[in-house]
């Protein structure tokens, strides 16, 4: 049959384009990994190829040969195929470490837990799958455009007849990840999506929270965690092994998107950037969002450390470029910081400015309020004298004279630091039972035990701790749900003289029944916490080992 002229509109001669070969062939250049994830996902036969085969193909239909980047992580031909499998596989190795459903019972986490893996597995093979609709343009020799919204790639190659594709990169894409959840269905069928809601209403908003790169304000998002993690390490491998092959490739431009991450957690969850109060990191006037710099640095680059994500930049000056290149901060007109002069200052502070208050603030509520001035600070401005506080709350009559006093200096002599209050503790008025802790005490292991020990206050979720005779009983896995080795946890507890400590040489832990389940945890002394009468327990004796 002849073949029409090639129009104006078809890529030249010198573009090869992507023939468009079978799914069987695309995955057989992937065999390795496939069996590793057979390994890994641990069924028969049967099961892979029902529950993870099938899924595989499907986003193999979808991204076909695409690159996920221009020349970037995983710039060659099938790079978007390779990224997906790699960051899936890690993700669903990741599992292994981690209880999804601590709280239940263990006949209930049984059947839960396979399809909190298998939505793992789901959630990393699809982190990117919104460059299909964001970042590329796919057309056939007669320049027909593919609508990645409607059908796989494939499906589309089979109905035009067409042998060979093109690809044209959208200038100045902007990373939208929400539009991934246009295109999951093509990947995902609704009767999976069935099976992962049966018997809770948990796994499949957490899946698509992390896939559409939604924050779970009030939730612990266990499975974007493992998600991020992994995506964060399969990038950074990629890059350091084509830098020899392929030159330099842009290093860190993958961070953004964890960095603008924590630059929101740390915004909607950390009394410290609560704006306009007195020593925030955040101030938010008439002329903008302000951050402090680099104190919010530290503070980012500590929580994503805890977040264990691979190649994050330790220096503030780093951050900073990725985030002004990226246009989620605005640079002054002659440098790259703002000098900003807050009610109460006694002299003008470095800061950095958002490009837009929304980035940080929306779906916080109640919203903040901005002052009625601005805060950038011009030459020769005196400091403002007042500084405003947000008002404080009358204490009811059920909690007026609950404060009691806090651990004895005795106590801490071997502290060394004076008694901070833990940081999440006073996010919330209502909360009269607190955790009060060292300052020395290890950052993540504190904003745990805060966010335990607060459960206990009426209407703040079910209490994820509970007292006993010695002191409040926390449950190892309370750390572990966070990533953090129990064992790192005791030790920084014990140097801090937090820990009811055992009769003679026992151990440091206690098992006992929480929520119905046998439960390994530790004691904190009820001293450490406000709010509760230390009278009440069966404190140690001066000199008890």
């Amino acid at each position: 049959m002849a073949t029409s002229p090639t129009p104006a509109s078809s890529y030249p001669a010198s573009d090869p384009g992507f023939t468009a070969v079978s799914v069987d062939d695309l995955l057989a250049g992937e065999a390795d990994l496939m069996a590793r994830i057979k390994l890994c996902y641990g069924t028969d036969r049967e099961s892979f190829e029902r529950d993870v085969l099938t899924l595989v193909r499907r986003y193999a239909a979808c991204v076909h040969l695409l690159p996920a980047t221009a020349d970037n992580y995983f710039s060659k031909p099938g790079g978007l195929l390779r990224l997906g499998l790699e960051t899936a596989f890690f993700s669903l190795q990741g599992t292994d470490a981690h209880i999804f459903s601590g709280r239940m019972s263990i006949s209930a986490r049984r059947q839960l837990e396979p399809r909190w893996r298998h939505a793992t597995f789901i959630a990393g093979l699809c982190c990117e799958l919104h460059r299909l609709m964001s970042h590329v343009i796919v057309t056939d020799a007669t320049g027909e455009a593919w609508p990645a919204f409607l059908l796989p790639l494939v499906d589309w190659l089979a109905s035009r007849g067409a042998d060979r594709y093109f690809l044209r990169w959208r200038p100045q894409a902007v990373e939208t990840r929400g539009l991934s959840l246009f295109a999951l269905p093509q990947v995902v069928p609704p009767a999976v999506m069935a099976d992962l809601s049966e018997g809770n209403t948990v796994i499949v908003p957490h899946l698509l929270a992390s896939i559409g790169g939604i924050p779970v304000y009030r939730e612990h998002n266990i499975l974007d965690e493992l998600v991020r993690r992994s995506l964060a390490l399969v990038i950074d491998r990629n890059l350091v092994a084509s830098a020899d092959r392929y030159g330099s490739p842009q290093f860190g431009s993958h961070l953004e998107r964890y960095l603008v991450d924590a630059l929101r957690r740390l915004a909607s969850g950390n009394s410290a950037w609560v704006p306009n109060r007195e020593k925030s990191r955040l101030w938010f006037g008439q002329d903008g969002l302000f951050l402090i710099w680099p104190g919010g640095a530290e503070d980012v680059y500590q929580l994503l450390e805890n977040d264990q994500l691979a190649g994050i930049p330790k220096a503030a000056e780093t951050m900073l470029e990725l985030l002004l290149a990226a246009g989620v901060f605005e640079a002054a007109p002659t440098r790259s910081t703002w000098s900003i002069l807050p009610p109460g200052a006694k002299a003008p502070l470095e800061a950095v400015k958002l490009a837009s208050p929304a980035i940080l603030l929306t779906g916080i509520d109640p919203p903040p309020v901005a002052l009625p001035q601005a805060l950038e600070c011009k030459p020769g401005q005196a400091p403002v004298s007042a500084t405003p506080q947000p008002p404080v709350p009358e204490p009811s009559p059920a909690t007026s004279g609950t404060q009691l006093p806090l651990i004895p200096p005795e106590v801490l002599a071997d502290s060394g630091a004076p008694i901070a209050p833990a940081e999440s503790a006073s996010t919330d008025p209502a909360a009269t039972i607190a955790l009060q802790a060292p300052m020395r005490l290890n950052p993540a292991v504190r904003d745990v035990l805060a966010d335990a020990v607060r459960t206990l206050n009426d209407g703040l979720g079910p209490p994820k701790v509970c007292t006993v005779a010695q002191g409040v009983f926390v449950p190892l896995e309370e750390f572990v749900r966070r990533g953090i080795q129990p064992s790192l946890a005791l030790r920084a507890l014990a140097e801090t003289n937090l820990l009811v400590k055992p009769k003679g040489n026992g151990p440091p832990t206690l098992s006992r029944e929480f929520n119905g389940t046998p439960t390994l945890g530790i004691v904190l002394d009820p001293r450490c916490v406000s709010g509760l009468d230390p009278t009440g327990f069966a404190l140690p004796e001066p000199g008890d080992a």
